[in-house]
């Protein structure tokens, strides 16, 4: 990708958010872009950084790690965020690389951020995962168990919650999923909101997100 492609796919991204948001009342600035780079090589995500792209997701803490490090040292104001499930046992690397992770869904996950949060002293963005399709293939907490988890962060755990993640069904209209999340997360008194990618996000800006993850709108097709 040249710089111009990146330049022109942002930029036309940022408008149509703009028009998102006027058309939901709401103001751009409440609203995140976060660029989906999973897959993608460091080579390909210099362009888009250039371009003045500053927040970014990866799927998996082995490959955010192998391209990463290098990418926020030359840069250390950029954002990374996992969007991707999180096993147990990678807690400790997550918690050291990943600015904000999206996926907390389970007990065991709940214990072992909570330990290395302690341990390490950084304190990444935590948002819930949502499995607002009840799809068995999928992880995040079934909707109507949201309530007791999202209470047993706080209380047992200690964990800061700041906001949920969904993702709907491929075969499914997704407002009805954006309306439940946000539903589940003003009774929980959580503030944000990760929903909606490249095919939907006008969609989810309608119902409150304010974290949109969008890949192949910045990059193009994955390799």
């Amino acid at each position: 990708m040249q710089l111009t492609d990146a330049s022109s796919r942002l930029a036309a991204l940022r408008q149509e958010i703009t028009e998102a948001c006027a058309l939901a009342g709401r103001d751009p600035a409440g609203i995140t872009l976060v660029a989906i780079s999973k897959t993608f090589p460091a080579e390909a995500i210099a362009p888009v950084i250039a371009a003045g792209q500053r927040v970014f997701g990866e799927n998996r803490v082995q490959e955010a790690k192998a391209k990463w490090p290098a990418l926020k040292e030359r840069h250390p104001e950029l954002e990374l965020h996992l969007v991707g499930p999180l096993q147990s046992n990678k807690a400790r690397e997550a918690v050291a690389l990943f600015d904000s992770i999206h996926s907390v869904d389970r007990p065991s996950l709940c214990e072992a951020l909570a330990k290395e949060i302690g341990r390490q002293g950084r304190k990444p963005l935590l948002f819930a995962e949502i499995n607002t399709g009840g799809e068995p293939q999928k992880s995040g907490v079934l909707p109507e168990a949201a309530d007791a988890f999202l209470a047993a962060c706080r209380e047992t755990y200690g964990l800061a919650l700041s906001g949920l993640m969904c993702i709907p069904p491929l075969d499914e209209p997704p407002a009805p999923h954006f309306a439940l999340t946000a539903k589940i997360a003003k009774r929980n008194g959580l503030r944000f909101l990760s929903m909606g990618m490249s095919a939907d996000f006008s969609t989810a800006i309608r119902f409150g997100a304010t974290h949109i993850r969008l890949g192949t709108a910045i990059f193009g097709t994955r390799p």
